[in-house]
Protein backbone atom coordinates (compact mmCIF):
# COMPACT_ATOMS: atom_id res chain seq x y z
CA UNK A 1 0.00 0.00 0.00
CA UNK A 2 1.75 3.42 -1.14
CA UNK A 3 1.64 6.23 1.38
CA UNK A 4 0.15 9.50 0.17
CA UNK A 5 1.83 12.54 1.03
CA UNK A 6 -0.19 15.85 1.41
CA UNK A 7 -0.35 18.57 -0.89
CA UNK A 8 -0.13 22.17 0.11
CA UNK A 9 -1.07 25.30 -1.10
CA UNK A 10 1.56 28.34 -0.40
CA UNK A 11 2.10 32.14 -1.27
CA UNK A 12 4.65 33.72 -0.26
CA UNK A 13 5.40 37.51 -0.56
CA UNK A 14 8.79 37.93 -1.65
CA UNK A 15 11.41 40.70 -2.03
CA UNK A 16 11.62 41.02 -5.82
CA UNK A 17 13.40 43.89 -7.40
CA UNK A 18 14.24 42.71 -10.83
CA UNK A 19 14.25 40.16 -13.66
CA UNK A 20 17.56 38.93 -11.74
CA UNK A 21 15.44 38.34 -8.60
CA UNK A 22 12.51 36.78 -9.99
CA UNK A 23 15.12 34.22 -11.68
CA UNK A 24 16.76 33.27 -8.66
CA UNK A 25 13.40 32.25 -7.05
CA UNK A 26 12.19 30.67 -10.31
CA UNK A 27 15.59 28.86 -10.28
CA UNK A 28 15.55 27.39 -6.60
CA UNK A 29 11.53 26.47 -6.91
CA UNK A 30 12.86 24.72 -10.30
CA UNK A 31 15.79 22.43 -8.20
CA UNK A 32 13.11 21.63 -5.73
CA UNK A 33 11.21 19.42 -8.14
CA UNK A 34 11.03 16.62 -5.88
CA UNK A 35 9.14 18.50 -3.23
CA UNK A 36 7.58 21.11 -5.58
CA UNK A 37 4.86 20.12 -8.08
CA UNK A 38 4.16 23.86 -9.18
CA UNK A 39 5.10 27.27 -9.04
CA UNK A 40 4.43 30.64 -9.98
CA UNK A 41 6.77 33.77 -9.56
CA UNK A 42 5.17 37.26 -10.23
CA UNK A 43 7.68 39.91 -10.17
CA UNK A 44 4.94 42.51 -10.47
CA UNK A 45 2.62 41.73 -7.68
CA UNK A 46 6.17 40.06 -5.44
CA UNK A 47 4.48 36.87 -5.10
CA UNK A 48 4.89 33.55 -5.01
CA UNK A 49 2.36 30.47 -5.42
CA UNK A 50 3.77 26.93 -4.61
CA UNK A 51 1.67 23.78 -4.19
CA UNK A 52 3.56 20.55 -3.73
CA UNK A 53 4.32 18.51 -0.88
CA UNK A 54 7.17 20.33 1.03
CA UNK A 55 6.71 21.75 4.03
CA UNK A 56 6.67 25.77 4.73
CA UNK A 57 9.68 25.90 6.89
CA UNK A 58 11.65 23.88 4.26
CA UNK A 59 10.03 26.66 1.03
CA UNK A 60 10.37 29.58 3.33
CA UNK A 61 13.93 28.49 4.14
CA UNK A 62 15.17 27.69 0.16
CA UNK A 63 13.53 31.05 -0.98
CA UNK A 64 15.33 32.90 1.96
CA UNK A 65 18.81 31.33 0.41
CA UNK A 66 17.93 33.60 -2.29
CA UNK A 67 19.06 36.34 -0.32
CA UNK A 68 15.18 37.63 -0.88
CA UNK A 69 13.18 38.52 2.01
CA UNK A 70 9.74 36.67 2.28
CA UNK A 71 7.67 39.33 4.16
CA UNK A 72 4.63 37.28 4.48
CA UNK A 73 3.21 33.78 3.80
CA UNK A 74 -0.02 31.95 3.95
CA UNK A 75 -0.47 28.03 4.04
CA UNK A 76 -3.71 28.52 1.87
CA UNK A 77 -4.71 24.30 2.41
CA UNK A 78 -3.68 24.45 5.69
CA UNK A 79 -5.71 27.33 7.26
CA UNK A 80 -9.31 27.26 8.70
CA UNK A 81 -12.25 28.05 6.15
CA UNK A 82 -13.24 30.84 7.34
CA UNK A 83 -9.59 32.90 7.15
CA UNK A 84 -9.16 31.42 3.31
CA UNK A 85 -12.89 33.19 2.27
CA UNK A 86 -11.43 36.30 4.32
CA UNK A 87 -7.89 36.05 2.51
CA UNK A 88 -9.49 35.83 -0.91
CA UNK A 89 -12.03 38.38 -0.37
CA UNK A 90 -8.85 40.52 0.64
CA UNK A 91 -7.18 39.54 -2.29
CA UNK A 92 -9.93 40.73 -4.44
CA UNK A 93 -10.26 43.82 -2.98
CA UNK A 94 -13.45 43.48 -1.64
CA UNK A 95 -14.29 46.08 1.27
CA UNK A 96 -17.40 45.08 2.80
CA UNK A 97 -19.73 48.10 3.07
Amino acid sequence: MASEVAEHKYQLNVKMTCGGCSGAVTRVLTKAQQEVSSFDVDLGTQLVNVTGPIEEAALVEKIQKTGKQVSAYHGLLDLGITYRVLWVLDYLGYVPG
